[in-house]
């Protein structure tokens, strides 16, 4: 018997697969969205930072479905490779926008993407939208293309919105002189930092209720996990799976305290260190 038999969950809730609708959003990341729309209409740059395991990128899925919900007239890239050097970094705009480029002929993909931008501004008066995940992998010279072909006139005319997630390396590099140009432009920035007992709580019983297994693991065992997870949801959520495996095993119907204690308690440490 599978897991999602046995204990009629619609999915596990703990691994990473989660429906995106059901992705766990706290206030701060909806205020978050709400600057990002409203940065959309005018173009620019926000940024998502925080270290692994915080939600990043849960986060931009999110905001990437939340976005594509808000209007048809929003056009959302998500670029997969952010490792790419300059010819497969304009090879992955081009199918990102629709436009057929050569990586021969890279000012001719520079004005071909500015033109389209412009078409879809003047067709619908939003910026298109650019969620680059993983950021910190993007190499320095891409940063600085996404600079140059997202602005015009000067400065004065914005044609892209984008949005930048990365952990402490892209905060640093935004930092340094040859970024120094694309972070100062920066208009928003959501920072991830580790969250409280009580918000991984409502992390957890979040994850559960969408699950629809509100009572698979014991309220004892919420607050443990909770308080025990060096303010990680992705350390949280492992932990949680291992249990549920655990769990099964043994044919237990709920997950609490006492199971938690036997798989990383003093005495389980002991025989892993041993």
């Amino acid at each position: 018997m599978d897991l999602k038999t046995r204990y009629g969950f619609k999915y596990n809730p703990f691994l990473p697969a989660v429906p995106v609708q059901d992705i766990w959003l706290p206030n701060r990341v909806q205020l978050f969205f709400d600057r990002v729309a409203a940065i959309v209409r005018d173009g620019g740059y926000a940024a998502i930072l925080g270290e692994p395991g915080l939600g990043k990128s849960k986060t931009t899925q999110a905001l990437a479905w939340t976005l594509g919900r808000q209007s048809e007239d929003i056009v959302v890239g998500v670029m997969g490779r952010p490792q790419s050097k300059l010819s497969d970094f304009y090879r992955e705009l081009g199918d990102l926008f629709g436009i057929d480029l050569s990586p021969a002929n890279r000012y001719g993909g520079f004005k071909a993407l500015r033109a389209r931008w412009r078409e879809h501004i003047g067709a619908t008066l939003f910026r298109p939208v650019l969620l680059v995940d993983e950021a910190q992998e993007m190499p320095t010279p891409c940063l600085n293309e996404i600079r140059l072909l997202g602005s015009a006139n000067f400065d004065s005319e914005v044609l892209l919105t984008t949005v930048l997630c990365g952990d402490g390396r892209l905060a640093e590099r935004f930092r340094g002189k040859e970024l120094l140009p694309l972070g100062s432009r920066v208009r928003t920035r959501l920072v991830l930092q580790p969250y409280s007992p009580d918000e991984l709580r409502d992390f957890l019983r979040h994850l559960l209720e969408r699950a629809a297994v509100p009572t698979l693991l014991s309220d004892g065992l919420q607050q443990t996990l909770a308080a025990h997870s060096a303010g990680n949801p992705r350390i949280l959520c492992q932990t949680a799976a291992e249990m549920l495996h655990a769990a099964t095993e043994r044919g237990l119907a709920q997950l609490d305290e006492g199971l938690y204690l036997e798989l990383f308690g003093p005495k389980a440490r002991k025989r892993r260190a041993g």
